[in-house]
């Protein structure tokens, strides 16, 4: 990598299930806008993919069709390093140290644990300590009784959820602060539902430095204003997933026929007002926010635009097909046009430029542990 004097900013996608255009509008564009302020290093985090069971085969074609995603979108490899993660070792040896510095504690309060695994144990157990605690000196034990072997049963069977969880689950949040922190990386681009994670980089970052001397940067955490979490089409309380149902998200290699279907059975407000207000309207408020990041028009316009054109939800559900549409002819041409051996060659020189730097930042990290012979 060339040294200047450009922040650094790092940040990756999974290559499991569809890429749609929420992780383009939350994420991935955002990263074209970037790379020509910053050092950009942009991963296909191939490890964080199998701590869910993959095939074989689609993982590695998945892999391939990350990057073309990240071509597609503008994301360019003469000024942005893409490299695959588990092509530089350096990031699972990190992740190990790390691992001895973070706490049972950092890891159970991941938001993305809870939900995969349906158990919010630090919750309950707040739950049973508060209820025990008014048992003493109240008349009312035995109800109060009651109500704590509820919660300890609930608590025995979150723990039999955890014994069935995988390990990785469990762990990767460590692994991804290791990702940002080989790096020296100064800025972290990412969605709102992984802010959490880089939180928590910063906390092993700290915590490393105060115990063993400083190495690693304190990355901060950048997040796009409009467009950081899109809902998904069939629940607007719930963000876009690519690992929900195919009615949820439009996928970036959707056929515009099917981006069409899905656009026009999305759930919609009650009322007929095409009015950006998240709280009234979110369903609403979803799509224009869609249409508005696609079109690069500003909401209040879209909002009269469609006062005056449109007679209702069905019309304003046409104009965002026929936007969505234009929008994935004009990518999947671009992501098309790739073929498989430039992607390697790319994922190849990717990893040439950034082993350095990664094997830089470790040798120090083991320096400072004295393990360093």
């Amino acid at each position: 990598m060339t040294k200047d004097n450009k922040p650094t900013i790092f940040s990756g996608v999974q290559p499991s299930g569809t890429l749609h255009i929420g992780n383009y509008l939350g994420a991935i564009s955002n990263w074209v806008d970037l790379q020509d302020k910053y050092n950009s290093i942009f991963c296909v985090v191939d490890y964080h993919a199998i701590t869910v069971r993959q095939k074989p085969k689609e993982l590695n074609r998945n892999i391939l069709d990350v990057v073309k995603i990240y071509m597609a979108s503008g994301i360019n490899p003469e000024k942005a390093v893409i490299f695959q993660q588990s092509n530089i070792s350096a990031h699972t040896e990190l992740a190990w140290i790390l691992n001895c510095t973070a706490r049972m504690s950092d890891l159970f309060k991941m938001t993305q644990f809870k939900d995969k695994t349906k158990v919010d144990l630090e919750k309950i157990i707040e739950e049973i300590e508060k209820r025990t605690l008014k048992t003493f000196g109240n008349s009312e034990t035995y109800i109060i009784s009651s109500e704590v072997k509820k919660l300890v049963k609930e608590l025995s069977n979150s723990l039999n959820n955890v014994r069935k969880s995988g390990i990785g689950l469990f762990d990767y949040p460590v692994l991804m602060a290791s990702d940002i922190l080989l790096y020296n990386t100064d800025l972290v681009p990412v969605g709102e539902d992984q802010k959490q994670h880089v939180e928590l980089a910063r906390t092993l970052a700290r915590r490393f430095n105060s115990q063993f001397g400083k190495v690693f940067r304190i990355p901060e955490v950048e997040i796009r204003k409009e467009g950081a979490r899109i809902m998904g089409l069939d629940d607007p309380t719930k963000k876009m997933s690519k690992s929900a149902n195919p009615a949820n998200y439009i996928a970036l290699t959707d056929s515009p026929e099917v981006a069409t279907k899905k656009i026009m059975k999305t759930v919609t407000d009650s009322g007929c007002d095409i009015k950006y207000d998240k709280k009234n309207k979110p369903a609403i408020s979803n799509l224009l926010t869609i249409y508005s990041l696609l079109t690069g028009e500003d909401i209040k316009k879209l909002e009269s635009k469609c006062e005056c054109e449109c007679k209702g939800y069905g019309d304003f559900k046409k104009k965002l097909a026929e936007a969505v549409g234009e929008f994935l002819i004009s990518f999947q041409k671009k992501y098309n046009s790739f073929g498989d051996d430039e992607i390697k060659e790319i994922l190849k020189n990717g990893a040439e430029k950034v082993k350095p730097v990664a094997d830089e930042t470790l040798r120090r990290v083991k320096e400072k542990l004295g393990i360093k012979i």
